[in-house]
């Protein structure tokens, strides 16, 4: 077993309400786990677009709720973090140990952490709030983004016909992902391709809007982008059990999480800014 580290490591915190400006590289001792937590030497931490607008009330905090790396006794591992404490973007992170699950064994620590947060997204989408079963329709909104691309992959692994909707630029690369019909929304009207049991939205706005007009009668509406009436809008939640699950399917080669950059930990104002541009696809991910 390796024992635990003492004196101090890196870590990125949000010191006041803002953007990645508000972002500091600090020294701070390495955090002692206490009864039920892990005390995990982070390889890779991925970041969410977003992220920096959830921890106001309790500044500073450290952001990023997604690792990959290996704990105290060398047992490789991932995780989705609780979303009410300290995040992992350090070189060391306490995690309540009942949400760390063996990471994939095909992927690296930059691929894994890139997985739970939109993984689990997409898996509670499609299957928990969604239900979606073999053999029916599924229309996905966004589907070239973080969570739109894995949800592509899962609903045609489940054995749905998938139909998404991308930009212009990420048609050929929506249809590489398995999706049966890719639909062009800056070009073409995704209502034409016929009636659906589920859509799954996640860019919100005018497609979210539309997308009650194309369900089947028993058809169901999700979205993770907004509340809107008649949609089941969620936020998701930490599961180990699916967390293994995905893993499973990355070493089956059924899933694949898409990088779009890997920064280094001191350069996090630059990947968050990054994260909140619109070029990029798949996450970024920050390596202590």
């Amino acid at each position: 077993m390796t024992s635990s580290p003492n004196g101090t490591m890196r870590a990125i915190r949000l010191h006041s309400p803002g953007g990645p400006e508000a972002l500091r590289s600090d020294r701070l001792d390495v955090p002692r786990p206490a009864a039920g937590e892990a005390l995990v030497r982070v390889h890779a931490a991925a970041i969410t677009r977003d992220e920096l607008e959830w921890p106001v009330d309790r500044l500073p905090a450290i952001p990023s709720y997604e690792l990959s790396g290996v704990t105290a006794d060398g047992e490789e591992v991932y995780a989705l973090t609780s979303f009410d404490r300290d995040g992992v973007a350090a070189e060391y992170a306490v995690v309540d140990s009942a949400l760390l699950v063996p990471k994939p064994r095909s992927l690296g620590h930059a691929e894994s952490a890139a997985l739970p947060l939109a993984g689990l997204t997409a898996w509670q989408g499609l299957f928990d709030h969604g239900r979606l079963a073999e053999g029916e329709r599924v229309l996905v909104h966004g589907a070239a983004g973080g969570v739109g691309h894995l949800a592509v992959q899962l609903a045609r692994e489940r054995g749905a016909h998938v139909i998404a909707t991308s930009s212009t630029a990420s048609v050929e690369h929506v249809k590489a992902l398995g999706a049966h019909e890719v639909i062009d929304h800056e070009r073409a009207r995704f209502e034409d391709a016929g009636e659906v049991d589920l859509v799954f939205d996640t860019a919100g706005g005018d497609r979210l809007a539309r997308s009650a007009a194309v369900l089947r009668p028993g058809g169901r509406l999700v979205t993770v982008a907004h509340e809107s009436p008649g949609a089941d809008y969620f936020i998701v939640e930490p599961n180990r059990d699916q967390l293994a699950e995905l893993a499973r399917l990355a070493d089956e080669g059924a899933v694949r999480p898409l990088i779009d950059e890997v920064f280094p930990l001191d350069e996090a104002r630059r990947a968050f800014e990054r994260s909140l541009g619109r070029e990029g696809r798949g996450k970024v991910v920050l390596t202590p």
